[in-house]
């Protein structure tokens, strides 16, 4: 059942780390100084996307 559960929520990673990277490099076009803090979630999206954890 978890194996399930992980290959139905992939395509939401997707879209989460889509969402955080929009997210990033609109912190570096406008605020470059706070772009950090866009920084783990854009990441921890992408290595769940790519079923690293």
């Amino acid at each position: 059942m978890g194996e399930t559960a992980a290959k139905s929520s992939r395509p939401l990673d997707l879209i989460l780390f889509l969402v955080s990277l929009a997210a990033l490099v609109f912190l570096l076009m406008f605020y470059n100084e706070w772009f950090w803090l866009a920084l783990p979630s854009t990441l921890t999206y992408l290595v769940k996307w790519m079923d690293v954890i």
